[in-house]
């Protein structure tokens, strides 16, 4: 039998529309960018190939962080959360679907925290671990320190944060709305309809988290990623609420926005050094983290058994109302 969703779609006609309205968030997405570039470029600016690389400076510069930030939290709404709202609109016309549930408690939230904590430190030595594979290829080596270069380039240039409101705004701009966005997309949105489609859920899992490493476009960091992204999946899976995911990944990037606060505040001039923000982890450190993070997966689905199973009761509902018994099979 053919995969079906509750409204009739199948996974191909899912995921079409879906890629319909992606494109038509980065095309929306282009021009929001190259609006706020030519607020940073001044009166008389004219869009060209030629002045790419101007376009990108003057965006980066201190002055413009404004611009910066409007154009990456709007950007990423045009390109993650509407497609998201739209697809779920068209093809479900419930965000239960997505995992907007009221089935969530503070201990699933306190124990995915812990879960992406350590799954970042477990991540660490991949960093390391990159860098020397890469060495051995010059050409690939000198683009990933091209692209490291530009994305500490880009989060200095949206993170002066030298005063509290300065800080309570980066708190909800740059932590709190990309942790909301990227989690209704990734694993809302995408992982969900994989698992569904494919009935694989590791395989949805493995494919989400590729998707979600590539898209942050970073050499050295694209396994740490992975990992990272690995983790808010099987967290979504477990828990099926989208409201556990978001707080734990908005939890994460509160503390990078400390630490940028931290550092802005200490460095007297110059430009901040966010390079060295995250501690060296051992390579044995690996399996002490990965120790901890099954324990901690244990205990978050042992938490998150009941919660889960009202959510599913919900989904059975709507799909018995919908008179498709035969769409999730």
């Amino acid at each position: 039998m053919q995969y079906r969703n509750v409204k009739g779609y199948t996974g191909w006609a899912q995921l079409g529309i879906l890629l319909a309205f992606l494109g038509l968030g980065v095309v929306l997405t282009g021009f929001v960018q190259l609006y706020f570039v030519s607020k940073a470029m001044g009166p008389g600016f004219v869009p060209s190939a030629s002045n790419t690389d101007a376009m990108m400076a003057a965006l980066l510069k201190p002055e413009n962080a404004v611009y910066a930030q409007l154009s990456q939290i709007l950007g990423t709404f045009l390109l993650l959360f509407l497609p998201s709202i739209v697809f779920i609109l068209i093809c479900y016309k419930n965000l239960l679907w997505a995992g907007f549930s009221k089935y969530f408690n503070f201990s699933q939230i306190a124990i995915a925290f812990l879960i992406i904590l350590f799954a970042n430190l477990f991540a660490l030595p991949f960093e390391e671990i990159t860098k020397r594979v890469l060495a051995h290829f010059p050409h690939w080596d000198s683009l990933a320190k091209q692209a490291e270069q530009l994305y500490n380039d880009e989060v200095t240039a949206m993170s002066t944060l030298n005063t509290w409101p300065q800080f309570f705004v980066a708190v909800f701009i740059i932590a709190f709305l990309p942790a909301l966005f990227e989690e209704f997309f990734f694993r809302g949105v995408l992982q969900n309809l994989l698992v569904r489609w494919l009935k694989k859920p590791i395989v949805a899992i493995i494919i989400t988290s590729v998707i979600f490493s590539f898209i942050h476009a970073s050499y050295y960091l694209f396994i740490s990623r992975f990992i990272l992204g690995f983790a808010l999946g099987l967290l979504f899976y477990q828990s099926k609420n989208i409201w556990v995911n978001t707080f734990a990944h908005f939890l994460n990037n509160f503390i990078g926005v400390v630490q940028l606060f931290n550092i802005n505040t200490n460095t007297k001039t110059g430009k901040p050094d966010i390079s060295n923000m995250d501690p060296k982890m051992p390579i044995w450190s690996l399996l002490l983290t990965f120790a901890i993070l099954a324990g901690l997966f244990m205990q978050f689905k042992k938490i998150s058994k009941e919660n889960r199973e009202q959510i599913e009761k919900e989904e059975n509902e709507l799909i018995a109302a919908a008179n498709l018994p035969n769409s999730f099979v």
